[in-house]
C-alpha cells in the first residue's frame, strides 16, 4: 500500500525528523515527529478515493480529510497555509472550521481529459483546497505567481474608469504589467502524459505525480526562502524537488520505498544542477 490511514499506537511518536529528507513510512504516524507550530506550508496530495489502487481505497474520504486537517492544524504556524488536493466532494459534509480557515477552492482545470462519461458529465478538474491557520495568511507572494494578462490594456483601462469600479471595493486595483492574479481556476498548467519528459514513473501518472510547475506555484505563493514545507504524501518527490530548487526546507513522507528511491534520485540531480549553476 502507498498510504495507510493510521489509527492507534504509533512507533514514530517522540521521534525527531530531519529536514530536507524524505522519510519512509506512514504519513499520520510520522507526523507525530513534526513539532507543533513549526511548519509554514503543507502541500497535501494524498488519496482521492476514486481509483482501484489499494492506497486510494478510503472508507470515507471526507472524514479522512477532516482527520488530516485536524492533525495539520497543530503543526502549522499561525498564518501558515495548507493546500489539500482532491475531487470536488473532498471536504463536503465536514466541519473544518474549528481547525483552519478555508480561503479558496482552486479549480485545476484539465480540458484534455478523456470524455468518458456516458450518463453524466465527465469530471475535467481537480480541487485544491487552500486553508490558512487563522484569519489571514502570513505569506501570499502575488508577484511571484502572476500570470499573463488576457485582457487588452486599453480595454482594461476603460473598465477601470467605470464609476462602479472606480468607486467600488476594488477601485485601487490597476493594470499590472507583470501580470495578474491567477485566480481560482487554473487551466494554464497541464497534467502530465506518458510523453511528458518530466514523468518519473508510468505508475505515478496523474494519480500520484503532479507537474512541477503546479507545485512551484503553491510553494512560491505561500512560503519564503528558508521556510519549512511539509509534504505528507511525497510520491516521487515533486514537492521536495520544488523546495530544493526554490530554497525552501522540507520534511516529506512516503510509504512506498520505490518512490522514495526515485524521489531521492531526482533530488540528487537537482543538487548537482544547483552546484553547477544550471
Amino acid at each position: 500500500m502507498r498510504y495507510t490511514y493510521f489509527k492507534g499506537n504509533c512507533a514514530g511518536r517522540g521521534m525527531s525528523l530531519e529536514r530536507n529528507r524524505i522519510h519512509l513510512g506512514d504519513a499520520l504516524c510520522l507526523l507525530e515527529g513534526v513539532a507543533d507550530d513549526s511548519v509554514d506550508l503543507i502541500v497535501c496530495d494524498g488519496p482521492y478515493d476514486v481509483t482501484q489502487n489499494a492506497w486510494d481505497q478510503i472508507a470515507n474520504i471526507q472524514e479522512f480529510n477532516l482527520e488530516l486537517i485536524r492533525c495539520f492544524a497543530s503543526k502549522l504556524k499561525a498564518g501558515g497555509s495548507l493546500y489539500l488536493f482532491g475531487k470536488p466532494n473532498c471536504i463536503d459534509f465536514i466541519d473544518y472550521r474549528p481547525y483552519l480557515t478555508l480561503k479558496s477552492k482552486i479549480v485545476w482545470y484539465q480540458p484534455s481529459r478523456l470524455a468518458q462519461g456516458r450518463v453524466n458529465y465527465t469530471n475535467n478538474y481537480d480541487i485544491i483546497c487552500y486553508f490558512v491557520k487563522g484569519p489571514k495568511p502570513n505569506r501570499y507572494n502575488l508577484d511571484a505567481i502572476r500570470v499573463a494578462q488576457l485582457v487588452e490594456l486599453e480595454h482594461r483601462r476603460r473598465c477601470e474608469r467605470v464609476p462602479s469600479v472606480k468607486n467600488g471595493k476594488f477601485g485601487k486595483t490597476k493594470f499590472n504589467g507583470k501580470g495578474k492574479n491567477p485566480g481560482d481556476v487554473w487551466g494554464d498548467i497541464k497534467q502530465l502524459t506518458y510523453k511528458s519528459k518530466e514523468l518519473v514513473s508510468r505508475e505515478a501518472l496523474n494519480t500520484i505525480q503532479k507537474p512541477l510547475k503546479l507545485i512551484e506555484r503553491l510553494v512560491l505563493a505561500s512560503s519564503n526562502p528558508g521556510d519549512l514545507v511539509l509534504d505528507p504524501f511525497a510520491g516521487v518527490g515533486t514537492c521536495p524537488v520544488a523546495c530544493k530548487q526554490l530554497g525552501r526546507d522540507f520534511i516529506a513522507f512516503e510509504i512506498n520505498p520505490e518512490f522514495v528511491d526515485l524521489a531521492n534520485s531526482r533530488l540528487r540531480r537537482v543538487e548537482q544542477q544547483l552546484s553547477l549553476g544550471i
